[in-house]
C-alpha cells in the first residue's frame, strides 16, 4: 500500500479529534471504537470546549428531525473550518448510509462520509481526502468487519458496552434499522465472553450486552436458546457484578431467558421491553408480531420469576391510522403493566418506510394531545412506583456526572442494581469528589428517602441512616484513568504517530 511521508514537523504536530454523537446506545457504542480507531491512527482526544482538528458526527435516522439537527451541526462548522486550513469534517452512521451524496451536496465542506458497515474504514478516508483534496464517499451495503473487533476507546473504566449483534431480521413498518445496518449478525459466543473476561480484567464490573434484537441472538449460528445460555455464562464470569441488555423483542422473548435472568445472581433485575401500542390493530399495522395480552403476559411471567424487576418500554403515539379508541387501549395497557419508565415517541415519517406512505396519518395537534395524556399517566406511575422505594436499602454503583444538580446538592450520583437513577448524600465530614468521597465505579450502600418520577433520593445517612463504601477495582480503574489524563507531559519529544495508509493498491514488479 502507499503511504504518505511526514516530516518531522508533521510527525510533531499530532493532531486532535471530537466524535459528536446522535441517536442509541448502538451509536454510542459505535462512537467509542471511532474514538479507538482515531486514536489507534495517532488521532488525540481534543480538550472540551477546544476546536478540534477532526469532527466527527455519529448520526442517527430515526429521531425525528435528525437530518436538519446535522445539517444544523454542519452548517455551524462552515466557517470554523474555512478558518482553519486543514480542519476536517466526517459524517458516519444511519444517516450518512441513508443519505450518501446528500450529504456532499448539501454540506460540500464535509471531507468524509462514511456509513454504518464500514466504520473500520475512517482513518483511511481522512488520510485520502487530505491527499487527494476532495471528498470520500464509502458506503458498503454489508457489514466489512464485526465493529468489536476495532479498536476501542471507551467512556467509561466501571460500566462497558458489549455488542453480541449487529443488524436486524424483523420488518417493522415504522423503522428503517434493517435497511441501513442490515440483516442480523451475530458474535460466536466465545467472542463475546472473551472481550467481556477482558473488560473485568481492566476493572469493569457491569457489561451490558447490546444487540437491535438480543434475543433472537443464535438465530445465524442455529441455536434458538444461545441468549439464555449467554446470560448465564456470564454468570460464571468471576468479577462480573452487573449484566444488563437492551433490547429485546415481545415476539422472541421466550421463558428460558427469563429463567436464565432469575437463576443468574449478575444478571440485574431490570427489563426493557418495547411494547410501541397496546392496540392490537396498530400493532398489526406496525408488523409487530405480538399482541398486548401476549405482552402482559411476558411481564407477569418476568415478575413472578423476579418479583423486583424494574421494566421500561418504548411507546410510539400517532400512528397512520391510529384511533382514540386504539390509543386508550395503549392508555389501558400502561396502567396494567406499571412501568418504572417509559420512552415515549409521537410518530413522524421516516423516508423510506412502508408506515411512510400509509394513509390516515394523524394530525399533529391530535398526536400531541394523546402524547401528552400518555407522558401525565406513566408519570404518575412511575411517581408511585419510586416512592414505594422509599425506605430501601439500595446497593448503588456511583457514577459519573448523572446528577446535574448534585454541586448544589452536595450529592453524588449512581444506578441502583434495578438501573433507577440515585441521587445520593454523602456523610456531614465528606465533601464530594475528596480522597474520602467515593470514586465513580466503587459501590455504596444507602437508604432511600424520597422518590421523584425519574430518580430516587438517597438522604438516609444525614439522619443517621445505614452509608457504606465499598472499594473495588472498577474505583480503581477510574482512579489510574484520571491520574493518566492528568499527569503532565513528557518533557521528552513526541514520537512520530502511526502512518495512516491510503488504501490505493500500488503496483508491484
Amino acid at each position: 500500500m502507499t503511504t504518505i511521508p511526514q516530516t518531522t514537523d508533521e510527525a510533531a504536530a499530532l493532531r486532535t479529534y471530537d466524535v459528536r454523537t446522535f441517536g442509541c446506545q448502538m451509536n454510542v457504542h459505535d462512537s467509542e471504537r471511532l474514538s479507538g480507531l482515531l486514536e489507534s491512527a495517532g488521532y488525540v482526544k481534543a480538550d472540551a470546549g477546544a476546536e478540534a482538528d477532526v469532527v466527527v458526527f455519529n448520526t442517527c435516522a430515526v429521531r425525528e428531525n435528525a437530518d436538519n439537527k446535522l445539517y444544523g451541526n454542519l452548517g455551524h462548522l462552515a466557517p470554523v473550518k474555512a478558518a482553519r486550513p486543514g480542519m476536517q469534517i466526517a459524517v458516519g452512521g444511519c444517516l450518512a448510509q441513508k443519505d450518501r451524496d446528500t450529504i456532499v451536496k448539501k454540506a460540500p465542506w464535509v471531507d468524509v462520509v462514511f456509513g454504518t458497515h464500514n466504520i473500520g474504514s475512517l482513518p483511511t478516508l481522512l488520510e485520502r481526502a487530505r491527499h487527494n483534496e476532495t471528498a470520500q464517499v464509502e458506503i458498503l451495503e454489508a457489514l466489512e468487519v464485526f465493529p468489536s473487533t476495532l479498536p476501542t476507546a471507551r467512556d467509561s473504566a466501571y460500566a462497558a458496552w458489549v455488542s453480541i449483534s449487529v443488524g436486524c431480521n424483523n420488518t417493522c413498518t415504522f423503522c428503517i434499522v434493517p435497511a441501513l445496518r442490515g440483516s442480523e449478525k451475530d458474535r460466536r459466543p466465545g467472542d463475546v465472553l472473551a472481550e467481556v473476561e477482558a473488560l473485568v480484567s481492566e476493572g469493569v464490573l457491569e457489561v451490558t450486552l447490546l444487540g437491535q434484537n438480543v434475543n433472537t441472538y443464535g438465530v445465524e449460528f442455529g441455536d434458538r436458546g444461545a441468549f439464555a445460555k449467554l446470560l448465564r455464562a456470564c454468570g460464571g464470569i468471576e468479577g462480573l457484578e452487573r449484566v444488563r441488555f437492551t433490547s429485546p423483542h415481545p415476539a422472541a422473548f421466550t421463558d428460558d431467558v427469563i429463567e436464565a435472568m432469575a437463576a443468574t445472581p449478575n444478571v440485574m433485575p431490570q427489563l426493557h421491553m418495547p411494547l410501541q401500542s397496546g392496540s392490537d390493530a396498530v400493532l398489526k399495522a406496525m408488523r409487530r408480531s405480538y399482541r398486548s395480552e401476549k405482552f402482559l403476559g411476558i411481564l407477569d411471567r418476568v415478575r413472578a420469576a423476579i418479583p423486583d424487576a424494574a421494566i421500561s418500554t418504548d411507546i410510539i403515539v400517532g400512528f397512520p391510522g391510529e384511533t382514540e379508541d386504539d390509543f386508550r387501549a395503549t392508555l389501558d395497557v400502561v396502567a396494567k403493566a406499571r412501568f418504572a419508565q417509559a420512552f415515549t415517541f409521537q410518530y413522524s415519517t421516516r423516508p423510506g418506510t412502508p408506515a411512510a406512505t400509509m394513509g390516515d396519518q394523524v394530525p399533529k395537534a391530535v398526536v400531541q394531545e394523546r402524547y401528552e395524556r400518555l407522558v401525565a399517566l406513566q408519570e404518575q406511575i412511575s411517581w408511585e412506583e419510586n416512592r414505594a422505594l422509599e425506605g430501601r436499602v439500595l446497593d448503588v454503583l456511583v457514577a459519573t456526572g448523572e446528577g446535574r444538580k448534585d454541586e448544589a446538592t452536595r450529592r453524588l450520583s449512581g444506578r441502583a442494581r434495578d438501573n433507577r437513577l440515585v441521587h445520593f448524600a454523602l456523610p456531614a465530614d465528606v465533601e464530594p469528589r475528596t480522597a474520602a468521597a467515593p470514586r465513580p465505579g466503587d459501590v455504596v450502600t444507602v437508604e432511600v428517602t424520597y422518590g421523584a418520577p425519574h430518580h430516587l433520593v438517597a438522604d438516609g445517612v444525614l439522619a443517621g441512616g445505614p452509608f457504606a463504601v465499598r472499594r473495588t477495582r472498577a474505583g480503581d480503574a477510574w482512579e489510574r484513568r484520571e491520574a493518566a489524563a492528568t499527569a503532565p507531559a513528557p518533557s521528552t519529544a513526541p514520537t512520530a504517530p502511526p502512518v495512516v495508509t491510503l488504501g490505493i493498491p500500488t503496483l508491484r514488479p
